[in-house]
């Protein structure tokens, strides 16, 4: 039950981080920062599919994250939950065609090892 949880933690969060960076390249960087200017940058954000879908999957995340540090040690959950970071890096290749080097496969790697010794 505590890894099904994690996996649901793990495969939101990364899906989230991932649906909001692709919205955030749509909405394309902000250049004017003057205060009344807010209020239509968060209306165009708002209004953008990815983002509100990296808001509902954050939350899941969230609310699972909550169930599993109520039947496990959040010493077991956090470092568990680590698993997001490997999910990222490959979806981050694939899905966004982002360049990943050696340095961040071989840290991604290092981060699945780490999980995987919890599951012993």
């Amino acid at each position: 039950m505590k890894w099904a949880m994690v996996a649901v933690i793990a495969a939101s969060s990364a899906l989230a981080d991932v649906l909001q960076s692709a919205g955030m390249k749509e909405q394309g960087e902000i250049h004017d920062f003057r205060v009344w200017m807010a209020g239509g940058h968060l209306a165009r954000l708002m209004r953008n599919r990815n983002m509100l879908a990296s808001v509902g999957l954050l939350a899941i995340s969230f609310f699972a994250f909550l169930a599993l540090i109520s039947v496990s040690e959040l010493s077991f959950a956090v470092p568990a939950t680590a698993a997001t970071y490997v999910l990222e890096t490959i979806l981050a290749k694939y899905f966004l065609n982002e360049r990943v080097d050696w340095r961040r496969w071989a840290g991604a790697t290092l981060v699945a090892g780490g999980v995987a010794i919890l599951m012993l």
